[in-house]
Order: C-alpha cells, then structure tokens, then sequence
C-alpha cells in the first residue's frame, strides 16, 4: 500500500500510480506504507464500512422520527419519536468522531 503525502488517498498494489487519483499529486509524493500500517488499515475496514452503513441507517432513523412529529397524533407518539431522534443524533456524532479517531490513527483506507 502506498500513501499520498498531499491528500491521504491509499493506494494497492506494486508501485504508487503515476499520479494520485484524488488531488492529482506526483508518484514522488506517496511513501510505501510499513507492513503494520497496511495491516492496521486492513483490519480497520471492516469496522469503518460498518460504521458508514450505521451512519446511513441512523439517517433515515432521524427522517422518519421528524416524519412521525410531524404526525403531530398524541403526546405518547411525539415523547417516542423526539427520544428517538435525539439518541440518534448522539449516535451519529459518536460514529463521526470513532471514524475521525480512526483517520488520526491511520485506521483508515
């Protein structure tokens, strides 16, 4: 795996590319990650992918509860779906800030 010192885009294969896909940087500015590197990002996919999938699903959690408000039909519906919401919204925040954690680890690729 090879990394690009301008934007962070990891590469697989042999050699870095020509130029990075992302921002265009030269192959001079990728560095080969070491084997434990590669190993870590390896092992954090599985992880980061269940984490982004978590985030879209809890999306449409946080659409629905502000669909069934809207509803507006007791104060029993409303109590459930503004709980529902606001524990979405900090599961959202602590997903985005486990994924950031990752990124500053190199946990990511």
């Amino acid at each position: 795996m090879f990394k690009c010192g301008v934007c962070g885009y990891i590469h697989e294969g042999s050699a870095a590319p020509v130029n990075c896909p992302k921002c265009g940087a030269p192959q001079e500015k990728f560095s080969q990650l070491t084997e434990e590197a590669a190993n870590l990002v390896e092992k954090s996919r599985v992880t980061n992918d269940i984490h982004v999938q978590m985030l879209a699903v809890l999306e449409n959690v946080i659409a629905l509860a502000e669909e069934g408000r809207e509803e507006d039909l007791d104060p029993g519906c409303n109590k459930v779906f503004d709980a529902i919401k606001n524990s979405a919204i900090e599961y959202r925040q602590s997903i985005k800030a486990e994924i950031q954690g990752h990124m500053s680890k190199g946990k990511w690729g």
